[in-house]
């Protein structure tokens, strides 16, 4: 086994958040697959108008994404939402999906202030290593939007896909 815990403690630019606000991304590598455990505050945005399941266009709604970067380009971006909305994209070039709604065994529970989320990723979606990661959170609407990362990937505009700004995780 091995474990990474990315802790979701800044602005997408750099800028440090409140505690209150901060969410924690542990992955678990496996045997058996990826396994990812979510604590995250809980904003009460709208949910996606579906039952939980894979859901296209997850980003627009409150989500926590984790990203696992392989050689090449080629990646997995996970995105769970607080009530078991969820999207796993695998992607071939910065921002170039090949496949959406891969399956992913997921589990969520919350309280009135944070919710967590226990899921695992089957090893044949995954792309080949050395692997790099990363984890993101969104929440709110408008102005109030806001975009929250593990490892700030600065720039013009949030941008999740800045795959330089991943982190080393697995060989």
């Amino acid at each position: 086994m091995t474990r990474a815990t990315l802790h979701i403690a800044a602005t997408w630019d750099g800028e440090p958040i409140p505690e209150a606000e901060r969410a924690t991304v542990a992955l678990e590598w496996r045997p058996d697959g990826l396994h990812i455990a979510i604590d995250a505050p809980r904003h009460d945005d709208p949910p996606p108008p579906m039952q939980p399941g894979p859901t296209p266009g997850l980003w627009n709604f409150e989500v926590v994404e984790v990203f696992v970067l392989g050689p090449d380009e080629r990646y997995i971006e996970i995105e769970i939402g607080p009530l078991g909305h969820h999207l796993v994209l695998r992607l071939e070039g910065r921002r170039r999906p090949v496949a959406e709604g891969l399956p992913l065994a997921v589990s969520v529970s919350h309280t009135e202030t944070r919710w967590q989320a226990d899921a695992r990723l089957d090893p044949a979606v995954l792309p080949p290593r050395p692997w790099s990661i990363n984890a993101f959170a969104i929440h709110g609407a408008g102005a109030d939007r806001r975009y929250l990362a593990a490892h700030p990937a600065p720039g013009p505009q949030p941008d999740f896909h800045r795959l330089d700004a991943f982190a080393h995780w697995l060989d």
